[in-house]
């Protein structure tokens, strides 16, 4: 029985809406594939991780529990109450006498388990810092699941309605306040932490609810990805410019390869020939599906382009793109385009050499709870360059992405509510006045440090960036190989913490001594 890839490439997937041609001699051909994804191809992919990976994962102590937490904060409706799965370990606490901190990771849009298995460093800072951990996990994921069953919570778009980052945030409040009452632990100061979409969460919360915590690392939080706030085409320019600057040949051949893909699909047979080429378990039925999959793995490999080995999306090699360039490059002569794309990409779905055919359409209907908030709130506009992309050429186009919205779950995104609600618009002189400890840590490498805060807003909102970094490689457990400007930033952010948690301590005592 052939091995399949249990793959969920496409759940918080970069919105590629609406594709324009390549070239003109092929826009009809192009506009057949107008992609139906949703949008950031950073978050969904986090929804359900891969079973393989776990097993390799480091295993921290802790306690899993379960909260009863209310489906609607925001109204006092009588609405049923859904189990909020938190792990929490008090292994290292050192009490509520002596004040001892929180560390709490606001939960991402998946399985918390797996997130918790990959954010070492809150797990490795916590001893040196007295700190009890806690991990909830975000609703609708995983299983906090609320009417019972993940069926039911995403039933309608009814159900599905109380899926909103705003009532996430509300249930990390509430769960932190009972959790300081069960161990008499009020004083104690609570620092958030959070990488990718919970990296915006962190940042958010500290902004929304100032009194919770006293500080927030926001890791790869791109905040700043909606409503125009940064151009569209940023993240796919930075993509293409990490394979650019491994390879301008590799570049270029992923680049053709999006005509060569079209062409081959319009032939007679060519849908099943591009089966056999890229290995699929079953027979290709629109080439749209296999450029999807290619999308993905691209924008996957940037985000985990980590100098070392490590499986967080999937098995991969140290530098993975330069892996994937060496491949596709290396082929012998006469080794046609898709053969080449078929070899690179293969770094990423099948590195380990055990999967013997690969399969497209792991969430056929796309009901995942990133789809959903990126046709709500979460609208991240994205758009493909012509000249400083690999990528097909398009443009966003909010018409089709409302159509596409109504067709999967009746509703019609709200593109401007992000920015109502959190703001991002003229950030500067918002977080300078309003705003206070708060780190944006980002690697120039991850296409997502386009959308976040890349420069210091205040003595107290420092932005920490890094050249060679990847997708919160700061969050990622230590290891023999980090470089040293790795150590550095790690440095960094203890002290800056440290300090946050001092502060608290100083003002704490001139209270007791008034």
């Amino acid at each position: 029985m052939a091995i399949k890839a249990n793959l969920s490439v496409l759940a918080l997937s970069l919105l590629i809406i609406g594709i324009s041609s390549c070239l003109p001699s092929i826009a009809l051909q192009t506009s057949r594939l107008t992609s139906s994804k949703w949008t950031p191809r950073f978050l969904g992919g986090h929804s359900k991780p891969l079973i393989q990976n776990r097993q390799q994962q480091p295993h921290y102590q802790y306690e899993t529990r379960y909260f009863s937490q209310r489906l609607d904060h925001f109204s006092f409706s009588d609405l049923p109450s859904f189990p909020q799965r938190y792990l929490i370990s008090t292994e290292h606490w050192v009490g509520a006498q002596r004040l001892g901190p929180i560390f709490f990771y606001c939960g991402n849009e998946g399985d918390i388990e797996w997130f918790a298995a990959n954010t070492g460093f809150v797990w490795e800072i916590a001893p040196r810092f007295g700190a009890m951990v806690v991990f909830p996990e975000h609703r609708y994921y995983g299983q906090s699941m609320p009417y019972g069953s993940r069926d039911e919570a995403y039933k309608n778009a009814t159900t599905l309605s109380y899926l909103t980052a705003e009532q996430a945030l509300a249930d990390f409040a509430v769960l932190l306040r009972e959790l300081k009452r069960d161990f008499s632990a009020e004083a104690s100061p609570v620092v958030l932490f959070g990488g990718s979409y919970g990296g915006m969460l962190a940042s958010w919360m500290r902004l929304k609810y100032p009194h919770v915590a006293v500080g927030a690392l926001a890791s790869s939080a791109p905040i700043l990805q909606f409503e125009d706030i940064v151009p569209p085409e940023t993240f796919y320019d930075i993509v293409s410019g990490a394979f650019k600057r491994e390879s301008a040949s590799c570049f270029n051949t992923v680049k053709e390869s999006w005509d060569v893909l079209i062409s081959e699909s319009l032939k007679n047979d060519g849908l099943l020939q591009l089966t056999k080429t890229f290995h699929l378990c079953r027979t290709l039925k629109r080439a749209e599906d296999l450029r999807d999959w290619l999308d993905s793995a691209y924008s996957y490999l940037a985000m985990v382009n980590y100098p070392y080995s490590s499986d967080f999306m999937m098995p991969l090699p140290g530098h993975p793109i330069r892996e994937v360039c060496r491949k596709i490059d290396g082929c012998p002569q006469g080794t046609s385009i898709l053969e080449r794309i078929f070899e690179g990409v293969s770094v990423y779905y099948n590195y380990t050499g055990g999967v013997d055919c690969f399969q497209l359409d792991d969430d056929p209907h796309g009901m995942d709870g990133w789809n959903w908030q990126a046709c709500t709130e979460m609208v991240m506009p994205m758009s493909s360059s012509w000249d400083a992309s690999m990528f097909p050429t398009y443009n966003y186009n909010h018409s089709s992405f409302q159509e596409e919205c109504w067709k999967e779950f009746k509703v019609k995104p709200r593109s401007g509510w992000i920015t109502t609600e959190f703001g991002g618009h003229d950030i500067k002189t918002a977080l300078k006045k309003f705003g206070s400890n708060i780190i944006f840590s980002n690697g120039l490498l991850d296409p997502w440090s386009g959308g976040s805060v890349l420069q210091n807003i205040s003595e107290t909102i420092v932005a920490l960036v890094t050249e060679e970094g990847a997708h919160h490689i700061d969050l990622r457990a230590s290891s023999s190989e980090d470089p040293d400007w790795l150590l550095e930033q790690r440095a960094t952010e203890i002290k800056l913490i440290k300090g946050w948690i001092s502060d608290y301590y100083q003002e704490k005592k001139a209270i007791i001594d008034m």
